[in-house]
This record gives C-alpha cells, sequence and structure tokens, in this order.
C-alpha cells in the first residue's frame, strides 16, 4: 500500500509539472535584465536577483546597505531595463506626506478643487533612503503598497500595472535615519542586505568608473506587458505538496520554536513572522524556481529565498541581541533542523 501511494504521489506531482509550460522568451527574461544591467552595475548579483523575482511577484523590495553600494544605481539601471513609467522619491526629514501620494489644488478661479498626483503613481517608484523621512511620510506609502490604490482629498486613485515599489535604507545605526514602522516593514516581500563587494569587483569598479570614459547606456529589453505574463506564468507554477508544508514549517517554527524541535531559541525570538511571509515566501521559490529555468519549485528555492523573506519579520528578544545573535541567525538555525522534504 505504501508503495503504490508513492507511486500516485510521483504520477500527480509530474502531471502538476507538465502542466505549466514557460516560453522561451519568459525563460530569458531573467537573463537579459541581468545581462543588461551588468553593463553599468559590478557584482552584486545576489541583489539583482532579489530585485527580479520582486518585480516578478509584484512584491516590494527593501535594500539595506551602507552609502556607496550601489543601491540607487541598481534600481535605475533596472528601471531603465524595462519600457515602463519610473519615479524616483528622495526621502528626507522635512517631507510631507502629500509630497508622496499627491493633494488637493484649490483652483481660485472657479472655485473647484483639482487632484495633483505626486510621484507615487508611476511604475517602478524607487523610494530613496526611505528612512531618512519621519513615520506620517513613510505610512502614507502603506495604502499603496497594500491595496495599489491611494485616497486623495476622498477619493481613490487605483495604481497602474506593474507598480512595485523599490525602496533603499541606510542601517538604523547611521545618524538622522528614523526605523520603518512594524507595519510598512511587513508590506516588502523581500529585504535584502547589500554587502561590499570583492575585491576583484572593486577593482572592476575602479577601472570602469574612473577611466573617464563614458558608461553604456542601457536600452529596454522588455515592457509591461511581458511582466506582467511572466507573473501569470509564476503563479501557475507546481508547487507540490511536500514543499508546501516545508514552507509552512518553516514559518511556523519562528513563531513556536520549541514544538519544531528547536527548544534552544526559546527565549531568543521576540515575534515570529505571519502567515504573509508563508505567501511571500511561497511567491519569491516560484519566481526563483522560473529564473533557474524551472516549472516546479523545490525545496533549494525556499531556501535561496527563506532569509530574505524572513529576517525583517522575526524580531529578535533582547537575550538573543545579548548573546549577539541576529534573526539570520536564528533563520539559519530554523533551516538546518528542519527535515527538507
Amino acid at each position: 500500500m505504501g508503495s503504490e501511494r508513492e507511486t500516485g504521489e510521483d504520477e500527480v506531482m509530474a502531471e502538476g509539472i507538465a502542466e505549466t509550460q514557460i516560453d522561451e522568451q519568459q525563460m530569458r527574461l531573467g537573463s537579459s535584465l541581468q545581462s543588461e544591467i551588468g553593463k553599468v552595475l559590478v557584482g552584486q548579483e545576489g541583489m539583482v536577483e532579489g530585485l527580479l523575482i520582486g518585480l516578478l511577484c509584484g512584491g516590494h523590495v527593501l535594500l539595506e546597505g551602507l552609502p556607496g553600494l550601489a543601491k540607487t544605481l541598481a534600481v535605475q539601471s533596472l528601471a531603465r531595463a524595462i519600457d515602463t513609467g519610473f519615479s524616483r522619491i528622495q526621502f528626507t526629514p522635512d517631507m510631507l506626506p502629500a509630497d508622496v501620494i499627491g493633494t488637493q489644488i484649490f483652483n481660485p478661479s472657479d472655485a473647484t478643487f483639482s487632484i495633483k498626483r505626486g510621484p507615487i503613481f508611476s511604475n517602478l517608484v524607487l523610494a530613496d533612503e526611505i528612512n531618512r523621512a519621519p513615520a506620517k511620510v513613510q505610512a502614507a506609502l502603506l495604502e499603496a503598497m497594500q491595496e495599489r490604490q491611494v485616497t486623495i482629498g476622498g477619493e481613490s486613485f487605483g495604481m497602474q500595472e506593474p507598480f512595485l515599489v523599490l525602496a533603499t535604507q541606510n542601517p538604523i545605526e547611521q545618524e538622522g535615519t528614523y526605523p520603518l514602522p512594524e507595519a510598512q516593514v511587513d508590506r516588502f516581500m523581500l529585504k535584502l542586505k547589500v554587502g561590499y563587494p570583492s575585491q576583484e569587483e572593486e577593482r572592476r569598479i575602479l577601472d570602469r568608473m574612473a577611466s573617464g570614459q563614458p558608461i553604456p547606456e542601457i536600452a529596454p529589453v522588455t515592457n509591461a506587458d511581458a511582466i506582467l505574463s511572466a507573473r501569470r506564468t509564476v503563479e501557475q507554477l507546481f508547487v507540490d505538496e511536500k514543499a508546501r508544508n516545508y514552507i509552512v514549517d518553516l514559518v511556523r517554527a519562528t513563531r513556536e520554536p520549541g514544538a519544531a524541535g528547536l527548544p534552544q531559541l526559546d527565549g531568543l525570538i521576540e515575534h515570529g513572522a505571519s502567515p504573509r511571509a508563508s505567501i511571500a515566501l511561497m511567491r519569491a521559490s516560484k519566481a526563483h524556481a522560473l529564473l533557474q529555468g524551472r516549472n516546479y519549485v523545490t525545496p533549494h528555492d525556499i531556501q535561496s529565498m527563506a532569509r530574505d523573506v524572513l529576517r525583517h519579520r522575526v524580531a529578535v528578544s533582547y537575550e538573543a541581541e545579548a548573546e549577539g545573535m541576529s534573526a539570520e541567525d536564528i533563520i539559519q538555525k530554523i533551516m538546518d533542523t528542519l527535515l527538507v522534504p
């Protein structure tokens, strides 16, 4: 009976995989964008891949790193490689919510109000140094990021798809930064940590940027319709029941580590990830599979995306901080302990 059940599961999995077909153009989409962005950006492959996954899922991305690590350049390069709308919002301490979403303008000639839309009304929105603006400005993005609409003067305006907020922030230890509200941090599907380049990459950066030669122009290699088509394909990729259970087990382990066989983590987690993290991890794993040219999700896809999806959703306790443990350390221990399907 056991072998018959396993054979049946294999047949169901094979049937599910065969149902989703990826055309040649969608398989080349990720490599085409990476190649075009590589004309101006040296290294940072992990950051670029994370941006592409956010693009393919429609999930907002938060980039965190010290100044000078090409966060803004990466987002601008991605926007130029897509034939779609792009706007940049430079966040500063004196900004108002109206500077982001827009406001009502009074017309004295006919005593009426008109709507002036803000820079949030675009396809790709670069929120540069988002944590340098006060909380009320950061909160102005919440409705647009979650409901895909903005309310101005009691009237709601929908965002044009594809709509994506790509935000950069400096580490909170930097002077002049404000911590993002938890509700807003959770709106970001991915939080990418941007580190220093390697010695070889830094030498290539030096040769390219300090040579006096013009930087190559980035040409659009795709458009909004192709991105939306790829998103529909991502949604249809096959995810086996065991992989779905693995996603749930990973996320629940951040809330109930003892029940997951990790009693050593009890007391180290202030609060774990919500069900929104499970949804984000599944969607991100699907996009990762598409970038690898597969029409099905493997445990490797899930593990590859777990840190980026969970690191900003797991809050460590004071006890963990005293032991020098970060959210990434806890996520790694969970992945090392849970059985992989």
